[in-house]
């Protein structure tokens, strides 16, 4: 009992139901989000990858990164 969420409510139904229906709940939610940052990375990356000065300054600043560590 100790594992349940406290949303999780034995007396309205059942266990696994409600379970299933939160899992549920919590995978679009998680889809949802991940898609919009994939989307938006997506279009960050076409935005930059069109501009030589960024792509000098991501290669130095990653290098200087690589060398630091």
């Amino acid at each position: 009992m100790s594992l349940l969420p406290q949303c999780i409510d034995p007396a309205r139904g059942s266990v696994a139901v409600q379970g299933l229906v939160l899992a549920a709940v919590q995978i679009v939610v998680a889809l949802s989000v991940n898609a919009l940052i994939v989307l938006t990375a997506g279009a960050v990356s076409r935005l930059l990858a069109g501009r030589a000065v960024w792509m000098r300054v991501q290669r130095w600043l990653l290098g200087t990164v690589l060398c630091a560590c």
